[in-house]
């Protein structure tokens, strides 16, 4: 009779078949090719999960409460500690080359500096229960449905809903008081009250002083991310403050595989619970029509776990299966990577990092890609008695707040294409600040995005994307007058 597997083993198997993807898709934007993202995987989650029963050991010993992340931020740390671990070990190289320019500068320190001087969305999230912080990071950042994340928290479906509310209240308040413990100038200081009192209303309009001086801060400007619980800023301050470098790129990817999701047809299974009625509802203006920017769901990764994998959205491959939830993971039969590996020789995975958000860079292509690198539910052009065009666009609003906005943009080649060049324009005097998957340029309202060194190539009838961020004032009109490689591109 064989043995059967041990409540301790259990228990990993369960974690490793919710988390591994997650830790995948993160292991693949650092690293410059998908062998190199299995392996980085595969090291980090053995070392996050011996922090996890090392910290639990200590609880049960001191009987009070563990002082960390939740379990999935927790190893995506891991995964930035051991790519830091390779640097240092001499295997840089299979990085991606920004990680390694952000490993070795000052932002870098942030998480291995002062406790006070660490960014207020990593001390915020650490500072709530267990249980709390969990429910926090599934519903904001993974974007798992309601009842997906009752199950697995052992919540009632019909109260998950208010649960989120409260939650956000206490995620807030701690954020408020570790901005007031953060050391800061007079100036930063003079500004902390009216910072909390702006941030309080959904209306509350932010003075033209204290919006120069956002701009200018960064300490500032983290805090008023996650003190502003309204406008769906909050997923963004989590993911770029607690996972540091590649948080808003991985956010990104979170919510590509939550269109291929929802352009696939979701299991009835998911639709149970209550809908949040303040998750991720930001309206935008778009072409003169009101459209609703729905950030929803959990990442569905088909990803083999063998190097070199291949994967297709929304299409079931040998190896792959699903979680009780009927989320897809990558073959749930292999075996849970060893906590007994090495562990890199640097700082625990709890005294995470946060990055800039405008550090965040290069979401790569490379195999095993995660299912998120494509959109869904596109429609199709009108029909014309002019000759088709050669290209067509998708702009997109993913998140936007007082001076500053996230967006994507999607273009469909009807011809095969070895590079290119996409230029549009701006309307209202918007800048540029960052772009992954792309590099860019802007001359006036001008902006020219050109490709990174792993997507030049488009095959007929596919699509290149890449993400940016910009700034604002006044009014933020969508960008007009896309071409690709010269050619006018029609607007979905």
């Amino acid at each position: 009779m064989p043995d059967l597997p041990s409540p301790q083993d259990a228990a990993e198997a369960a974690l490793f078949s919710e988390c591994w993807d997650a830790v995948l898709s993160y292991a693949d934007l650092c690293t410059a090719g998908s062998a190199a993202a299995t392996e980085l995987a595969t090291e980090a989650f053995s070392f996050g999960m011996r922090e996890v029963r090392d910290a639990e050991a200590v609880v049960r010993g001191a009987g009070r409460r563990p002082v960390r992340l939740p379990r999935i931020p927790l190893l995506l740390t891991a995964v930035r500690i051991t790519a830091a671990d390779w640097e240092t070990r001499g295997l840089g190289h299979r990085l991606d080359p920004d990680l390694r320019l952000w490993l070795n500068s000052e932002k870098a320190a942030r998480y291995t500096g002062p406790p006070l001087q660490r960014p207020i969305a990593l001390r915020g999230l650490r500072d709530l229960q267990a249980a709390d912080a969990e429910l926090l990071w599934m519903s904001e950042v993974e974007a798992l449905p309601p009842g997906v994340v009752a199950r697995r928290l052992g919540l009632d479906p019909a109260t998950v809903g208010d649960e989120l509310a409260q939650v956000r209240g206490l995620f807030r308040d701690r954020s408020h008081r570790n901005h007031l413990d953060t050391p800061m100038d007079a100036q930063c200081r003079s500004y902390a009250r009216l910072l909390d009192a702006v941030t309080r209303s959904p209306s509350g309009e932010t003075p033209n002083d204290l919006s120069r001086h956002l701009a200018r801060c960064v300490e500032c400007a983290e805090a008023a991310a996650c003190l502003r619980l309204h406008g769906g800023g909050l997923p963004a301050a989590l993911s770029g403050g607690v996972i540091g470098w590649g948080g808003l790129a991985y956010l990104e990817r979170r919510r590509r595989a939550a269109e291929v999701r929802l352009g696939a047809g979701r299991p009835a299974a998911l639709e149970s619970g209550p809908p949040d009625p303040d998750a991720h509802k930001a309206k935008v203006v778009r072409n003169g029509l009101l459209v609703a920017a729905v950030l929803v769901s959990g990442l569905a990764l088909a990803v083999s776990m063998t190097p070199g994998g291949d994967t297709e959205a929304g299409t079931a491959k040998p190896g792959v299966g699903t979680t009780a939830d009927g989320l897809p993971v990558s073959n749930p039969g292999a075996a849970i990577p060893s906590a007994t590996s090495r562990a890199p020789g640097s700082a625990e995975p709890s005294e995470a990092t946060a990055a800039n958000p405008s550090e965040s860079t290069a979401a790569k292509n490379s195999d095993p890609e995660p299912q998120g690198t494509s959109s869904a539910g596109a429609e199709a052009p009108e029909p014309s008695e002019s000759v088709t065009p050669a290209c067509q666009v998708e702009y997109t609003l993913v998140n936007q707040w007082p001076d500053g906005f996230q967006a994507a943009v999607t273009v469909t080649s009807r011809e095969a294409l070895d590079d290119w060049r996409v230029e549009w324009s701006f309307k209202d005097g918007q800048k540029v600040t960052q772009m992954w998957d792309a590099s860019y340029t802007q001359s006036g309202t001008k902006v020219t995005a050109t490709p990174a060194d792993y997507n030049k190539s488009v095959p007929a009838n596919g699509s290149l994307s890449f993400g940016l961020l910009a700034s604002w004032q006044n009014k933020n009109t969508p960008a007009y007058d896309f071409s690709l490689n010269g050619q006018e591109c029609a607007k979905s």
